[in-house]
């Protein structure tokens, strides 16, 4: 059987389910999922191979267009130039929900002219299931898609259907990546990514975004794997804010890291936490990338 593979990008606006969505469908956690809003910032890919096929998902930044930030338009650049490199795009949406951010990809995917799969998140959140076709009909009409694929990412609810309907669209071709490959990201920027989703989770609405999370050391002494990990922040009251009273807050988010990477890398996991301090490095395009954050032009 010749073989298919291609690049698909999963696109929506901030906190509809993107990264969920990825890990979902690779089966293991690559980015950092959270209930906040503009939880990715780097276009992660993520790997499936089923016999022949091999689908290359993409995962991009939420698009807020109201967004005052540079680094928030710097994300934008990011997920719409994402558009001009891949053979399908995943539109994901909210069910029930239709947002300024929702309006300006519909136009951008429009204009990308590629293959549109529509995915409608949190079905299962819906009260009354009986407008889920209603809903369906509403949104084709928005967008001219190829197929629409209701489902719930967070509990994996209709996977096989839309990774059936994602592989028919791939190009013939030879597989990109061995087939046992779930990632292009290093080990050390998964780690990244779930220490940064314990602050997400463990911090307030502001400070979590002001963070960014590198992985300093790493020795695997066969008895244990040693991660030595910085969290940097921009403003020195943010310091106290993620050490917290008596460390509690630093030893919280460590703990919970160590039993996911306990998980993840299937070894015993000892974790050492710092915070520096990195001043305004949102506020410029060189200190986004010094945080390893993808800069498009």
């Amino acid at each position: 059987m010749p073989s298919r593979c291609g690049y698909v990008a999963i696109v929506g606006r901030p906190n509809v389910g993107k990264s969920t969505l990825l890990n979902q469908l690779v089966g293991e956690k690559i980015a950092a999922a959270s209930r906040k809003p503009q939880t990715t910032r780097h276009r992660i890919r993520g790997v499936v191979t089923q016999g022949a096929d091999q689908l290359v998902l993409v995962d991009t930044p939420g698009v807020d267009p109201t967004t005052p930030k540079l680094l928030g338009k710097v994300l934008n650049r990011t997920a719409r130039a994402t558009l001009d490199d891949v053979d399908a795009v995943v539109f994901m949406v909210e069910a029930g929900r239709w947002e300024a951010g929702d309006e300006q990809l519909a136009g951008w995917l429009a204009a990308s002219g590629r293959p549109v799969v529509l995915v409608i998140n949190k079905v299962d959140k819906l009260k009354d299931k009986d407008i889920l076709l209603p809903l369906i009909d509403q949104l084709r009409g928005k967008l001219n898609s190829h197929d629409v694929v209701p489902l719930s990412a967070l509990r994996g609810m209709n996977m096989e259907p839309l990774l059936t309907t994602l592989m028919a669209l791939l190009p013939a071709g030879p597989h990109l990546f061995p087939d046992d490959e779930i990632t292009d990201r290093s080990q050390r920027f998964r780690v990244a990514e779930v220490i940064r989703e314990q602050l997400l989770e463990r911090l307030g609405q502001e400070v979590p975004y002001a963070t960014s999370v590198d992985v300093d050391t790493w020795e695997d002494t066969g008895a244990a794997i040693h991660i030595g990990a910085v969290i940097w922040v921009e403003r020195d009251s943010q310091k106290s804010i993620v050490i917290g009273k008596g460390g509690r807050m630093i030893k919280a988010v460590g703990t919970g890291a160590r039993h996911e990477l306990e998980d993840m890398l299937q070894h015993k996991v000892m974790l050492k936490l710092w915070v520096k301090l990195r001043e305004g490095w949102q506020g410029d395009i060189d200190g986004i990338r010094r945080m390893g954050i993808d800069v498009e032009p």
